[in-house]
């Protein structure tokens, strides 16, 4: 996308973290903001931030994980403002543990989230940008887990992967067609956020009350609040770096440089039939640069 000014931007996730990030980065270019989020009080403060910063911004209490919810959010910003022309999937939930300590509860809400709101997001949005004929812009947050396998994260990582390969294909289908509308995949590493706090907007259906969580769960969750809270790089850092790659047309939004040996040391594992090495620890490990 080339022009950004009066166009309108929808964003998943808004309330906080990334999503209020991308608000606040694409309120500078005037766009025109449609923000969703299952949080309705975070959700009605981004918003009257943004527009006491003169934003121009409506806020669509949204879950993700109900196409219902998803569709509905499109019809708003269809009555709102006519036209939408940049779609940004990031809603995201991060519960831990080991593979086998996750429960259902767990695997419904992290792929109803991480995965199914982003395949709700672009089975709703891509028909009405591609039914517009011009330019748009499809971003889909994925992580860094959607490119390496970290301990600990296995339905985290299960849907982050699902969504890199998402948005892969999505790639490679509007290219087929000879589509204006572009897209990108997101893979940040640890960065300030609300991620290890996204316990609070699990939906009561998926809350197990009175399951306890083992020490090995706390102790994971204990690491995730100390690396999202020392993370180097900001949420406005990566809300710039995915402005300039809806700008400049870019799809893979690595932020974390000092990932990519992790990311390299995986890809070779493959290839050359390795057994998978561990990205947190080795040479490659994240501990040695910015954590994953």
């Amino acid at each position: 996308m080339k022009a950004f000014a009066e166009r309108v931007a929808v964003i998943t996730g808004a309330a906080g973290g990334l999503g209020r990030a991308l608000a606040f980065r694409l309120a500078r270019e005037r766009m025109r903001l449609v923000l969703a989020d299952v949080d309705a009080e975070a959700l009605e403060r981004a918003a009257a931030e943004l527009a006491a910063a003169g934003a121009r911004a409506i806020a669509v209490r949204t879950d993700v994980s109900r196409g219902a919810d998803v569709e509905a959010l499109a019809r708003r910003a269809l009555d709102e403002h006519g036209a939408v022309h940049l779609v940004c999937n990031n809603a995201g939930v991060a519960p831990l543990g080991a593979v086998w300590e996750s429960s259902e509860a767990d695997w419904r809400w992290v792929l109803g989230v991480n995965l199914w709101g982003v395949i709700h997001g672009v089975r709703v949005f891509a028909p009405i940008l591609l039914a517009q004929g011009g330019e748009g812009h499809i971003v889909n947050t994925a992580s860094v887990a959607g490119l390496i396998s970290p301990p600990g994260m296995g339905a985290y990582n299960a849907s982050k992967h699902a969504v890199v390969a998402l948005t892969e294909t999505l790639h490679h289908d509007l290219a087929a067609i000879g589509a204006r509308v572009r897209c990108s995949v997101v893979c940040p590493a640890f960065f300030p956020s609300g991620i290890a706090d996204s316990e609070r907007t699990r939906p009561a259906a998926l809350a197990e009350a009175g399951r306890a969580k083992s020490p090995a769960q706390l102790a994971l969750e204990a690491d995730l609040r100390k690396a999202v809270s020392a993370g180097r790089v900001s949420a406005d850092a990566i809300a710039q770096a995915v402005f300039e790659a809806v700008r400049d047309e870019r799809f893979y939004v690595l932020t974390h440089a000092r990932i990519k040996p992790a990311i390299e040391r995986r890809m070779r594992d493959i290839l050359d039939g390795r057994t998978p090495a561990d990205p947190m620890r080795g040479p490659d490990a994240t501990s040695q640069g910015d954590p994953a």
